[in-house]
């Protein structure tokens, strides 16, 4: 019979995966999705910061994000 350590879905209290290191996503080197273009453009607008070139992974803009939200507070 399988139990938690074999099977992490039987495990009662399973840690997060929602939220990952962008250096370990499989799709990190792509482009930046338009979303995160459009939130990216978004939060330097609130911060009063140059966005960056459009030429930025989606782990870069995942980071740049993250920063973001930082500065403002969020």
């Amino acid at each position: 019979m399988s139990n938690a350590a074999d099977n992490p879905k039987l495990d009662p209290r399973p840690g997060s995966n929602t939220e990952k290191d962008p250096d370990d996503w499989v799709s990190g080197d792509e482009p930046m999705t338009g979303a995160q273009a459009s939130y990216r453009t978004t939060l330097c607008e609130e911060a009063k910061v140059e966005p960056p070139g459009s030429e930025l992974t989606k782990a870069e803009a995942s980071r740049l994000i993250d920063e973001l939200k930082g500065r403002l507070g969020r």
